[in-house]
């Protein structure tokens, strides 16, 4: 297992650079000498192998460009996690990401991390601090001050490329939102309602809850420490395992961050929205301190950015908390870009996961991940049809894109610069619900001005002991 000591000598000389050939970067010698301007296949580890992991592993699989060197879980070789090992019989395998960068650490060139929202970031800042690249699902981070600390970690380590996962930012969504805003069809937006109706995983718990789940034995293939990584102890159960992990405050970001990365990244990014000013919990059905309501509506407030007039956000989520849409929306169909939701096929709740924009002219409605927006009412699109731009198409997937830059071949499309302060965003909303009061927010500063507690929450609790290094950039 990596010491601590060997983590501040590592980060020490990732930080100094190496300059090689009159080029400043944070991996060293080999790894360096592997990746730039390489046409081979990159060395890449997996860390978190099963459920959301195995889909990441077959899609970076699909693009040809990733040589599986090492998986690592710390349920290794629980029923989730054995299709992984399976698959790849010949990479090495560890239960603990500090040992496998300690052991197989000079044949890694890029880690993809799909661990739980509250242990992203630990595993991301030891890697990008051995120089290697970095995937990592999102959101991006539990706390906002984690955020903070990445986009520090990503200047510290120019040489390392960056990358969280929200696919839709190198699909079609992407490109045409790009192409809209710089033609001029989006324009003067002043309010969007973004919203995500369907069934979460905490809907039907007991919203009375007085205190976490009771302890239940750790099944034999899961090292639990590990698990919990930087986390405070909780006793194991059922609940907190499996993906069960998104419902609890402790550990997850709820319908927020799960899909607000992927429905309001072009906004965020093609708007300039920054981060807001105002976070206001509008409703909240049965809140508790444990986990997440049954339905949310936040509002989140913008201020002008240069030409562009203030902006708010409306999200809503829960089964019985679909917002309005504007007249000649037109029908909702299932959308087949919009993945399936733990598993099984998406149902249509009324409204499908999406967004609807607010220009000074124009109204959008736009749904998740890839999908493409489109003009309402119909007749106005169709009226619009010979002035819209051509949208070019993505010239690669999003994992391919990451690779590709991890070859130097492409820069990445959604890099810790443009994810961090869209996670922050989440992470805003999320204080705003957990605490169920209205946060005033100092962009500039990045303190909460109006609330003591709600400022020190969005740094949230020490980590526990033995990972205090982690935390410091």
């Amino acid at each position: 297992m990596t010491t601590r000591r060997d983590f501040i000598r590592n980060a020490a000389l990732a930080s100094a650079g190496l300059v090689v050939g009159g080029m400043s970067t944070g991996m060293s010698a080999a790894s360096y000498g592997r990746v730039v301007g390489a046409n081979r296949k990159v060395n890449l580890a997996h860390i978190g192998i099963g459920n959301r992991g195995w889909e990441i592993i077959n899609d970076f699989d699909k693009t040809g460009l990733a040589n599986v060197v090492a998986l690592c879980d710390a349920d290794l070789g629980a029923e989730h996690t054995k299709k992984a090992l399976d698959k790849f019989p010949k990479a090495k395998r560890f239960k603990d990401f500090r040992e496998m960068f300690d052991k197989a650490g000079n044949e890694i060139e890029a880690v993809a991390i799909a661990t739980p929202d509250f242990s992203h970031f630990p595993v991301t800042v030891m890697a990008m601090a051995e120089g290697k690249h970095v995937y990592v699902e999102k959101p991006l981070t539990r706390t906002f001050h984690e955020s903070e600390l990445l986009l520090k970690a990503a200047k510290k380590y120019p040489g390392v490329v960056t990358q969280m996962g929200n696919q839709g930012h190198s699909d079609a969504n992407y490109f045409q939102f790009k192409a809209w805003k710089e033609a001029g069809i989006i324009k003067d937006v002043k309010a969007v309602t973004a919203h995500m109706n369907n069934s979460r995983r905490w809907h039907g718990w007991d919203p009375n809850i007085g205190k976490f789940p009771a302890a239940e034995p750790v099944p034999d293939t899961l090292d639990w420490d590990i698990w919990m990584m930087a986390q405070r102890h909780h006793d194991y159960n059922k609940d907190f395992h499996y993906g069960q992990w998104r419902c609890w405050y402790d550990f997850g970001m709820g319908a927020l961050g799960d899909w607000g990365a992927h429905i309001i990244d072009t906004v965020h990014e093609f708007l300039d929205l920054g981060l807001p000013e105002e976070v206001t919990p509008l409703m909240l059905k049965d809140h508790n301190d444990y986990f997440f309501p049954m339905s949310s509506t936040i509002e989140f407030k913008f201020p002008a950015r240069g030409n562009m007039p203030p902006l708010a956000i409306t999200w809503y989520d829960g089964l019985d908390n679909v917002p309005p849409v504007p007249e000649g929306y037109g029908v909702s169909d299932l959308d087949p870009n919009i993945p399936s939701v733990g598993g099984g096929k998406i149902q249509p709740a009324r409204l499908n996961p999406g967004k609807e924009i607010y220009g000074g002219e124009l109204t959008f409605k736009g749904g998740s991940h890839g999908s493409t927006l489109s003009i309402i009412p119909e007749e106005m699109a169709k009226a619009m049809e010979k002035d819209l731009p051509e949208v070019p198409k993505s010239p690669s997937t999003h994992f391919a894109n990451f690779l590709l830059a991890c070859q130097g071949k492409e820069k990445t499309r959604s890099p810790f610069e443009i994810s961090a302060p869209l996670s922050q965003v989440f992470c805003l909303g999320v204080a705003a619900q957990k605490l169920n009061r209205k946060i005033v927010f100092d962009r500039e500063t990045k303190r909460v001005t109006n609330d003591a507690f709600a400022d020190a929450y969005l740094t949230g609790e020490p980590p526990r002991k033995g990972w205090e290094d982690f935390y410091r950039i």
